[in-house]
């Protein structure tokens, strides 16, 4: 079995299965685990990573208002490298190749590979994109092992939470102002607190820096979208809004890795909720950090 994989969390969990080995290609996004990293990429993005949040924003809808492609598939290395299965998803076109262009792609390979669209916006979700990829490479049994091991996870997480059930607020994008949806309201329930602003399985909430004081929230986990800790850090430092810069002054702000943690539907999202616990009871962990705002010092 061949297998390329065009987003991060599929290729997270076909390692995670052990299925590493039948991985021949992976997107340009992927970055764990470290051994894959040799792997051929086989997409691209025109849009600068490394710009800021607001700049990635404005040229991501720039792109898609041209109706070009965020993310766009080298269909000749992917040619070359005879796909038997394809693994993308239909959640998020600015995360991986839109789901009908793999397929137009895929259609043109001889013979034409399989493919299989992620679709999770819940835990629940996430537990079966896992089964059915390993239903596609024939590692049913280590799904069954690897999901019961990620629920037991999460079940003593529940077992140990803190008194009370502290209101969290996840942002998950800074300019403009997205909180976090999906998947990560269920991390923050996990973890022991309540989770305010965008509700489990939906998709993250626009709001205004200015209306957020309304929900109180006890503590706010930066968790940005494809960014890591210092990158998160780097952000925030810019946030020049007065209501921005007074609401985060307000009250505590912890950074979690959101790369690794919160925005890829795979099984590090159990790490994520692990972290969150952790903020909540005061502790800094690997990819998790307590941030202070800079001008206020």
């Amino acid at each position: 079995m061949r297998v390329v994989t065009l987003l991060p969390a599929a290729t997270e969990i076909v390692a995670a299965l052990g299925g590493a080995e039948h991985l021949v290609g992976i997107s340009h996004e992927c970055d764990f685990p470290p051994a894959l990293l040799h792997l051929p990429r086989v997409t691209t993005t025109p849009v600068d990573v490394a710009a800021p949040g607001a700049a990635i924003d404005a040229e991501v809808r720039r792109l898609r208002a041209e109706g070009r492609p965020v993310i766009a598939v080298d269909a000749e290395r992917l040619r070359t490298l005879r796909p038997d299965l394809i693994v993308t998803q239909g959640l998020c076109e600015v995360c991986a190749v839109a789901d009908g262009e793999v397929r137009r792609l895929a259609d043109a390979l001889a013979p034409p590979p399989l493919v299989l669209a992620l679709r999770a916006t819940t835990l629940a979700g996430i537990f079966e994109d896992i089964r059915a990829v390993a239903r596609a490479i024939a590692l049913d049994d280590e799904a069954d092992e690897l999901v019961a091991g990620l629920a037991s996870r999460l079940g003593r997480l529940r077992a140990r939470r803190p008194a009370g059930r502290p209101r969290v607020l996840c942002i998950e994008w800074l300019d403009p102002l997205y909180l976090a949806g999906h998947w990560v309201p269920e991390l923050v329930e996990a973890a022991g607190g309540e989770a305010i602003g965008a509700a489990p399985g939906s998709h993250s909430a626009r709001w205004e820096w200015d209306e957020l004081p309304a929900v109180r929230p006890d503590v706010v986990a930066v968790t940005l979208c494809g960014f890591g800790v210092e990158r998160a850090r780097q952000e925030l430092a810019a946030v020049a809004a007065p209501a921005a810069r007074g609401f985060l002054e307000a009250r505590p702000v912890w950074i979690l890795d959101g790369n690794a943690y919160t925005s890829r539907p795979g099984p590090r999202v159990v790490d994520g909720a692990e972290r969150l616990q952790a903020m909540l009871q005061g502790r800094e962990a690997a990819g998790l950090s307590r941030w202070r705002a800079p001008w206020s010092a």
